[in-house]
């Protein structure tokens, strides 16, 4: 049986606004991920996407804040520990996350060497500069890396290669999980293509043990993921596998999300695309029941007034809806 590197049990954040309202932003979120896979997480820009990757570091700030849950990273819990202790021996070496415009984020005037040894003397502050030059330059060679942009600033390289950059500065210390959240949204097909080999290249030779792949296209994640999982306002609402996510959605939402981009493995030609309707709620104020009725067009009075629907399971499928898969599947056939 699979080790599992990542296990996150009912994980609940929410950010409090200036005025003092609660925005529950991950609500009860439980998930797993086995050493040697990686996770696709999928949804509409304010789901929740990127507080949860957030969320699953253990480490706060304002006006962000955890209210319960527990975070195994193989085994050991981080949650609730001292923002102090997450820095030193969690952020880095367990968990890596690679932020939207990561690219951006790179000091102009500081060289790539530097930004190496600023995270690693972090961890082991009597760590020999001599030796973190020969380790950075290793990785870069593992990693297909031109060994020369060590000594070069962020304004020499491409906006490719400085992603590239700085997955390989976040990673040096070999962190069991890595959070990689739009990593290549802001390249051209090209540079998103060596960005996804090369973080395949990182879990195939064991650099990191697991990966959370955060997108809006669900398309990109079949060909990175093992596994997908669609969010919507904080909330779980379907996971499968990659290819049940892409070829056969369950859940509304997830289905709404295919029809509303195309697939290239199902061809294109004579595909009408359709948008879903509505916005998500306003999660200072979520509605009763299920949050994705009111764009749902399959929702009765039941989904939009009963209580909140809980995940459900259909073999290895989870999903969250009042209705059944089986009734779900015959209203999809009647529409073909």
């Amino acid at each position: 049986m699979a080790k599992t590197i990542l296990e996150v049990r009912g994980l609940t954040t929410k950010y409090i606004t200036r005025f003092h309202e609660d925005v529950y932003a991950v609500d009860h979120v439980s998930l797993k991920i086995e050493e040697g896979k990686s996770l696709g997480i999928a949804g509409e820009s304010g789901c929740g996407k990127s507080t949860l990757a957030l969320s699953l570091m253990g480490y706060y700030f304002p006006p962000l804040h955890y209210i319960s849950g527990d975070i195994l990273i193989d085994g050991h819990n981080i949650s609730g520990l001292d923002p102090d202790q997450v820095r030193k021996n969690v952020l880095g070496t367990e968990i890596a996350y690679i932020p939207q415009a990561a690219m951006n984020a790179l000091n102009p005037t500081i060289r790539i060497h530097s930004f190496i040894e600023d995270v690693i003397l972090a961890h082991d502050p009597k760590r020999d500069r001599k030796d973190i030059r020969e380790m950075a330059k290793a990785r870069f060679s593992e990693l297909g890396l031109p060994l020369d942009a060590l000594n070069k600033h962020a304004v020499e390289l491409s906006g490719g290669m400085k992603q590239r950059v700085v997955i390989a500065i976040s990673t040096i210390l070999s962190p069991k999980v890595l959070i990689a959240d739009e990593p290549s949204s802001a390249l051209d097909v090209t540079s998103q293509k060596m960005v996804i080999k090369m973080l395949r290249d990182m879990m195939e030779r064991g650099m990191i043990k697991a990966m959370i792949f955060i997108t809006h296209e669900l398309p990109l994640l079949y060909n990175v993921t093992d596994d997908i999982m669609v969010m919507y306002a904080g909330q779980i609402v379907e996971r499968g596998s990659a290819k049940q996510m892409v070829f056969d959605p369950i859940h509304p939402y997830s289905r709404g999300l295919m029809k509303s981009i195309l697939v290239p493995e199902e061809g294109t030609r004579g595909v009408k695309l359709t948008a879903i309707p509505g916005t998500p709620p306003n999660l200072k104020k979520p509605p009763l029941g299920c949050r994705f009725a009111e764009r749902c067009p399959y929702a009765t009075v039941q989904c939009r007034y009963n209580a909140m629907p809980t995940i459900e399971f259909d073999g290895n499928r989870a999903y969250r809806c009042g209705h059944s898969v089986e009734h779900l599947r015959e209203v999809y056939r009647n529409e073909q």
